[in-house]
């Protein structure tokens, strides 16, 4: 089982962030190709995009642009939020992600392979 962890930006690039964008739509493609190729051997392989997460450098990184905007880091993280329409109206937790991947590598998903998942909140609206 290979599980490739990329992002909703190879979907959806914001400014100033086309060479990360241009990586992750590459691993997507790669994640892709290679369920194609390794599928025969028994190894499955997806590819999970998060939208904003709060992760621990993340939270790092917003705590100084409040610390230098001199507001909270709630309301650093709420304008993201509102600047990504996030329907969920809340950053991601790691642990939301790491459901969707726990749930990929389990047994469960014995039939799962070459997909693409979303786990961004409804940022990317595809249904």
């Amino acid at each position: 089982m290979v599980v490739h962890v990329s992002s909703i930006a190879s979907r959806f690039p914001q400014r100033t962030e086309a060479s990360y964008a241009a990586a992750k739509a590459a691993l997507n493609a790669y994640s892709r190709e290679l369920a194609t190729e390794v599928g025969e051997h028994g190894v499955r392989v997806v590819c999970v995009l998060p939208g904003f997460v709060a992760t621990e450098g993340a939270v790092e990184h917003h705590q100084r642009i409040a610390d230098q905007q001199g507001v909270g880091l709630v309301e650093v993280q709420q304008r993201i939020v509102d600047h990504l329409n996030v329907p969920m109206g809340r950053p991601g937790d790691p642990e939301d992600v790491a459901e969707m991947i726990a749930f990929l590598a389990s047994p469960r998903a014995k039939w799962i392979t070459g997909s693409q998942f979303r786990v961004d909140g409804g940022i990317l609206q595809t249904v």
